[in-house]
């Protein structure tokens, strides 16, 4: 069975040896360098499945002693960092995105204590607009921690969104999350094509590897976003 090497396709392919009990409750599965291997694909990518699944209750990971099916799955309340091409597309638009902005600079006070970082920090400031069927759909206002992210120099996110390319590729453990209504100022409705004070939904979200900052990002997602999720 050909298995993506995406970390959803990872999980699923993980979900399906559980489910058909090639993997039993209790069972100690695989470490990530033997999966990684097995599929072809990072060992960052194979942690952020497991992760995933471990978020679930499907699995019991612990540090040094590793990963087994767990004996009695808990129900866990989690909130998956979506991707916005498979978002839009989920809706049957055509997903296309543009950087607007990519350079490496100082953030606001607000990042740099989020981050818990010293004033002269630099940071990776990416300003990116996703379109649905050629309209605007999310403007991404984010800030990455290069020191958290191996290689994020060479990456060409006009190929791939950041969005898209950190969820492929950087686990995180811990993160912090807010929603709001916010009206549009008058850079946000420029860029959205909506009207200055128009209704918009905010996510805010920082995310982390330990006491490492990974990436903080607001987004804003164009006038009559409805967003749908399960518990």
């Amino acid at each position: 069975m050909r298995v993506s090497r995406s970390w959803q396709g990872i999980k699923t392919e993980v979900e399906r040896r559980i489910a058909e009990r090639i993997w039993q409750p209790g069972d100690m599965i695989p470490n990530e360098a033997t999966l990684a291997k097995e599929f072809g694909c990072a060992r960052a990518t194979v942690n952020r499945a497991l992760q995933a699944l471990s978020d679930e209750g499907m699995l019991d990971r612990k540090r040094k002693a590793g990963t087994r099916v767990a004996l009695n799955r808990v129900a866990k309340a989690t909130l998956d960092i979506s991707v916005t091409r498979l978002d839009v597309e989920q809706r049957g638009a055509v997903y296309s995105h543009k950087v607007l902005e990519q350079k490496t600079a100082v953030p606001p006070k607000l990042i740099l204590s989020r981050f818990g970082l010293g004033s002269d920090t630099t940071l990776l400031h990416l300003r990116s607009l996703h379109l649905s069927d050629g309209n605007p759909f999310l403007y991404e206002d984010r800030w990455i921690n290069p020191n958290s992210v191996s290689g994020i120099e060479s990456v060409d996110f006009h190929q791939m969104s950041a969005n898209e390319w950190l969820v492929q590729n950087v686990p995180f453990t811990t993160g912090d999350i807010s929603f709001s209504a916010d009206n549009a100022n008058s850079e946000e409705a420029k860029i959205l094509d909506a009207r200055v004070g128009a209704a918009i939904f905010i996510v805010n979200r920082t995310t982390w590897d330990g006491r490492n900052p990974i990436t903080s990002v607001r987004l804003a997602y164009a006038p009559g976003f409805k967003m749908r999720t399960t518990i």
